[in-house]
């Protein structure tokens, strides 16, 4: 659906308050398919901001989240194939947040918001550092402490299971974009680091080339579960706010870039897509899906390098620390 030439009245932005909106696009669930519906996708006039509106009431929001929805490795060969390659294309955050962390002069546990399946801490374990996770889903908090030997505690950030200034590191990898309030999370996070602690935080970039040339069909919009769609700025606006400065970013993601664009062009194929879809195919049939995907994933590399290098790749990951 083509964009609206003037600004609709909406409910207000959550950024800045305004309540006029241009409406981008119509959209629905590609990936997981939990609904039919369309939801409106829309531009504040004053700020910019990109976010479904009107946003799903939380009652509805639980329906869009499927069961599993964090990776669980199987049994079968195709399963561990699988395990391999997320370790592999996961060590580009493991190293982000080590950098971090041997920048800051601070000593404690690193916490991980919406930590899933858990195998990003598991590997920052093996290397000695000391981790929590968290997550809302009870779930995947037990997957995170059976899977890789984590603790990993069932809860809200804005509850935190910490006191106050006892963590080296936050990270929220795709955490912001699903929240109705990502404010109460950074300052929760705010009040949990330690002076020169560190904040970490990815999410998908709306300013991205593969957005202006597909449009709906990207990934990173994720509707209906991502409330709000971030443009770099805007992401530095909300860290800026919530008493936070950005000394280090990054353009390109191993893990998601090129998985993202391969994503947006065939949804079907995403195998974590269609395990969560129940898709009925036998180990052949997941072999010969799971290397035409990963054949389009290593097609999209070096597009998405080239994107990321004009800092306009399809996700932003931040490290900040508070403001002096």
């Amino acid at each position: 659906m083509p964009a609206a030439d003037y600004p609709t009245p909406s409910e207000e932005c959550p950024a800045c308050g305004a309540t006029e909106s241009k409406d981008l696009f119509r959209a629905t669930d590609r990936l997981y398919r939990t609904t039919l519906t369309e939801f409106q996708i829309v531009e504040c006039a004053r700020c910019r901001l990109i976010r479904v509106s009107p946003r799903p009431s939380p009652r509805d929001l639980r329906f869009f989240y499927p069961e599993n929805y964090w990776f669980v490795p199987g049994e079968n060969a195709v399963s561990r194939l699988e395990e391999w390659y997320r370790r592999l294309v996961a060590r580009d955050h493991v190293r982000f947040v080590e950098r971090a962390l041997d920048d800051s002069s601070e000593q404690g546990p690193v916490l991980d918001v919406g930590c899933g399946g858990g195998l990003f801490l598991g590997m920052l374990q093996e290397r000695g550092r000391r981790v929590i996770g968290l997550d809302f889903a009870i779930d995947a908090a037990a997957s995170a402490s059976r899977q890789h030997s984590v603790p990993a505690v069932c809860g809200s950030l804005s509850d935190p299971p910490l006191p106050e200034g006892s963590c080296a590191a936050v990270t929220m990898f795709h955490v912001l974009e699903h929240l109705y309030d990502p404010t109460c999370y950074l300052a929760s996070a705010h009040r949990l680091l330690k002076r020169d602690g560190r904040l970490i935080v990815q999410v998908p970039n709306a300013s991205c080339w593969q957005f202006l040339l597909l449009g709906e069909l990207w990934s990173g919009l994720d509707v209906p579960r991502h409330l709000h769609d971030f443009r770099e700025r805007d992401l530095e606006c909300l860290l800026d706010a919530c008493g936070f400065e950005v000394i280090r970013r990054k353009h390109f993601s191993l893990r998601d870039n090129p998985a993202g664009l391969a994503t947006s062009l065939a949804p079907g194929l995403d195998p974590m897509a269609r395990r969560i879809r129940g898709v009925l195919e036998s180990p052949r049939q997941q072999l010969f899906k799971d290397l035409v995907y990963l054949a389009m994933v290593v097609a999209a590399m070096p597009l998405t390098m080239i994107e990321a290098a004009c800092h306009a790749g399809s996700t932003i990951m931040m490290e900040a620390r508070k403001k002096p």
